[in-house]
């Protein structure tokens, strides 16, 4: 039996977008109110509420109504001026991609970058914030997905903050997936979302956005008005007194309320060590079939992707042609640099569950066996049972 690329796959371990939780979908079907409905007004108030207990901020959130890219495109557009001078953190293909958005709205653009299979080094970021004292903006993205690699973040945020300098985190594929929140890190804006671990369709950003933060958006005669691209709109839009800039996605609002839902009655805390298990597990069982993993060092391995160094002589599209015709099961490609370098396996979500490492494994195997290539498939599965078996 052949799945046909017509024919939707068993599983989808992807990076995202992932498969959303059925409560989330059952949510999505709900009434679509209309926004100036008293009802709805305070529903969007007690959504937001949820969000800020969540994200663990002692200030509330802002809701985008547009998938995280909006909202990291709008963190630029907004906090850098153009007299700022913006240190921005490349060990990825996002990270890389975050400098060309800084570079719009300002000349002064420098950059560490490091090989994508490793991390920022913190000394560096302390090495270089002092022998450019000028630097006032920092942006580093937390977990660059096409690389499946973890920044240290709350050191980074550290130092940042003690430069004085404002820090702008991508976290969209590593909060609720992982001990992450904006102000562990001390962060000014932190751009995050529904669409990766929390298990909810692509479709609207989260943001945390700190006093000082709002402060220099409004000073910044550049920063968006009566735009997508708009943080400042948005400030007082939670309250069920205030209008909204524009029609918010009121479904995408409603699947957002169920995964916030389950995401706090869960506990976040096990939330983070299902996806981190389920890691694990993967990485057991890709290094006991004969893989090698991306990442320089597992220590930087992320709990909610893990990259798969492409063997030698293996063409990786094809590699995720023949999982997927042959057992029904999606990964992710490499994007950029790490294309065809690698093949990422997310952990995200309602595929955080360690049968999912089962799953990927036996999968990856098979498909590198019809290829050609010899995969010890069985003991990777036994590794990834092992890890498993020890955490029951």
């Amino acid at each position: 039996m052949r799945y046909a690329d017509t024919k939707e796959p068993v599983i989808t371990l992807t990076s995202g977008p992932v498969n959303a939780y059925s409560e989330v979908l059952r949510a999505l079907s709900r009434t679509v109110l209309y926004d100036y409905d008293p009802a709805f007004q305070a529903f969007y108030e007690a959504v937001v509420d949820k969000a800020q207990r969540a994200m663990r901020l002692s200030t509330r959130p802002v809701i985008l109504h547009g998938e995280p890219v909006l909202g990291l495109e709008a963190a630029a557009a907004s906090l850098i001026a153009e007299s700022d001078t913006v240190l921005n953190l490349a060990s990825g293909v996002y990270g890389k991609g975050f400098g060309y958005w800084a570079k719009r709205y300002t000349p002064n653009l420098l950059e560490i970058e490091t090989p994508y299979d490793e991390a920022i080094d913190p000394q560096a970021v302390k090495d270089m914030l002092a022998t450019h004292p000028e630097i006032t903006v920092v942006s580093v993205c937390h977990h660059d997905t096409p690389s499946g690699t973890i920044n240290p973040i709350d050191e980074i945020g550290a130092l940042v903050a003690a430069h004085g300098a404002y820090l702008i985190v991508d976290a969209v594929s590593s909060f609720g997936g992982m001990r992450t929140h904006p102000e562990d890190c001390q962060a000014d804006l932190y751009i995050t979302g529904p669409n990766k671990c929390l298990g909810a369709p692509p479709g609207l950003t989260l943001a945390g956005v700190s006093p000082r933060a709002w402060d220099k958006m409004k000073s910044n005669p550049l920063a968006p008005r009566a735009s997508m691209l708009s943080i400042l709109d948005w400030e007082t839009a939670w309250s069920r007194d205030k209008p909204f800039p524009f029609t918010p996605s009121v479904a995408e609002v409603n699947g957002l309320d169920a995964a916030l839902d389950l995401y706090l009655n869960e506990g976040p805390e096990a939330v983070w060590e299902r996806h981190a298990l389920t890691a694990r597990a993967t990485r057991a069982g890709a290094l006991a079939t004969g893989l090698a993993l991306w990442p320089k060092h597992e220590a930087i391995a992320s709990p909610t992707t893990t990259a798969i160094r492409t063997p030698d002589g293996v063409d990786e599209a094809a590699l995720r042609r023949e999982a997927r015709a042959r057992y029904g099961v999606v990964f992710s490609s490499g994007r950029g640099e790490t294309l065809g370098r690698l093949t990422r396996i997310g952990h995200m979500g309602p595929t955080a569950q360690p049968i999912y490492a089962i799953a990927a494994i036996a999968a990856l195997g098979g498909a590198l066996r019809a290829l050609g290539h010899a995969a010890d498939t069985g003991a990777g599965l036994e590794a990834a049972m092992a890890v498993i078996d020890a955490a029951a």
